[in-house]
């Protein structure tokens, strides 16, 4: 679909262009890490090793603490994904590198969380078989397109992301989707670092689950791509960066919503700014809920996030 810009109610194609090099994309993408994926930078290309014999086009801490991986083509591609999957397989077995690199810029005091790692592809397009491959391989590759137009707009578009699937039976069966897959996979979980849904609820009241379904509702009823992701401590839901997190309590829960609050203006009573205290999940607007009504107040400010971040 073309872009067109409005001039007295009549609209002008934008006509499209390319970088000159690769590495004006990768730049500008590492200039504005936070921005577009909210991210730190942590390396440009970051070698691999003699062994190795590579590049990383850049190394990035997620907002959730888990390492990132970018590579970039300026031309289409099937490479840049067999490469995604080389540095995905090298940074597995080379924690420590990254580690360092990662406290070399970031600060001593940086911590990395290994649970999950990011590896995202930026290029023009993707061919058919590529797209079908990332979806039959397993490996957690996000694919995203661009397109660059001459009046210096840059448009960014997720092709893929793994996610969470279920089975016909399941759904059928009226079961949620997300408790399904994580009882699934909570052995395998406990063994390896990778946290579930299920277990937020883990010593918790009824009441609290009914309300963190009625949340996951609404949220991933926003946009179909929105992702839900468990942490150690929360659970987040994203796009190209977290909108809300939730902290389970016994009694209540905690969104951690992706606004500045010192931009919005009469804050409800259950909500406060968290913006200098320490808190689980990322958000610096704080909402306590402890019942629906709490729910109804809070989603208003999750729209926003929401459009906020891109949706």
């Amino acid at each position: 679909m073309p872009l067109f810009s409005i001039e007295k109610n009549k609209l002008e194609s934008i006509q499209r262009k390319d970088f000159g090099l690769e590495k004006e994309l990768q730049s500008l993408i590492e200039k504005n890490l936070d921005v577009v994926f909210n991210c730190q930078f942590v390396a440009s290309e970051f070698a691999t090793g003699p062994v190795h014999a590579g590049r990383i086009d850049t190394l990035a801490l997620s907002e959730d603490s888990n390492p990132v991986i970018i590579e970039y083509k300026k031309v289409e591609s099937s490479s840049l994904i067999n490469q995604s999957l080389f540095y995905l397989s090298w940074i597995q077995d080379h924690r420590g590198d990254f580690e360092i690199a990662a406290k070399r810029t970031l600060g001593n005091e940086t911590e990395v969380d290994w649970s999950d790692v990011r590896v995202i592809c930026i290029a023009p397009n993707y061919k058919k078989y590529d797209l079908h491959a990332v979806q039959v391989m397993g490996a957690n590759i996000e694919l995203w397109s661009y397109k660059f137009f001459k009046n210096n707009t840059l448009y960014l578009e997720e092709v893929f992301r793994k996610s969470l699937t279920s089975t016909s039976q399941d759904l059928e069966s009226g079961k949620n989707p997300v408790m399904v897959e994580a009882g699934k996979k909570a052995a395998l979980t406990r063994a390896t670092a990778v946290y579930t849904v299920e277990e937020r609820f883990e010593g918790k009241p009824d009441k609290i689950k009914e309300l963190f379904y009625d949340i996951n509702d609404y949220v991933t009823g926003l946009d179909s791509s929105i992702e839900v992701v468990p942490k150690k401590f929360y659970v987040a839901y994203k796009i190209s960066q977290n909108i809300v997190c939730i902290d389970v309590r016994k009694g209540h829960l905690f969104l951690y919503i992706k606004l500045n609050p010192s931009e919005l203006e009469d804050l409800p009573e259950i909500a406060r700014d968290v913006s200098e205290i320490g808190h689980y999940g990322t958000g610096d607007l704080e909402i306590k809920i402890m019942s629906p009504e709490d729910i109804e107040i809070a989603k208003p400010f999750i729209e926003i996030a929401y459009q906020k971040i891109g949706g």
